[in-house]
């Protein structure tokens, strides 16, 4: 069984294992340790077993601007699960808590650079059908999708979502 909670201090060590498991290099480890420095407004879950840590979620705050409008969201990136661990569902319940979680703060729209398969299950949709596009040229557009949580704060927004600068480093 595995439980979802809120990151703790003592848990970096682990998170950053993960990380660096599950993508095969440190890129994304460094990002989510600088983000931990430089980011009050994240949130930031694991998934523990009877074992130890086997998942990690984080979401930081991602702002859409346009001439009338800025909205500030937040941003899934990275999550990762053990190799060993990945295909039980714990990515899924990491997902889902994260999304509980923001939609109870009221926050109104996640955007998520990923699988165009794996994300849609959870409401995810391509950002390009809200007139919202990725800083990034490079992303594809299928694979830059949001879910809106209060579609209200979203009427009229359209425009560039522009995460935290720490991710420009590993794009």
């Amino acid at each position: 069984m595995v439980t979802i909670r809120h990151e703790r201090p003592e848990d970096a060590a682990s998170i950053r294992f993960i990380h660096e498991q599950a993508f095969g290099q440190p890129a994304e480890a460094g990002i989510v340790d600088r983000l931990r420095q430089s980011c009050d407004a994240s949130l930031s879950l694991v998934a523990q077993s009877r074992d130890g840590l086997v998942g990690h979620i984080l979401f930081t705050p991602v702002v859409v601007e346009s001439p009338e409008h800025k909205v500030t969201g937040m941003g899934l990136a990275p999550m990762a699960v053990l190799p060993d661990c990945q295909g039980h569902g714990i990515g899924s319940a990491l997902v889902r808590r994260g999304i509980e979680i923001l939609r109870e703060r009221g926050c109104p729209f996640i955007v998520v650079l990923g699988h165009p398969e794996y994300y849609p299950r959870f409401g995810f949709e391509r950002a390009s059908a809200h007139g919202i596009t990725s800083q990034w040229d490079e992303v594809p557009d299928e694979a830059f999708m949001i879910l809106a949580l209060d579609a209200r704060c979203l009427d009229g927004v359209t425009g560039v979502a522009s995460y935290r600068p720490e991710f420009d480093e590993a794009m």
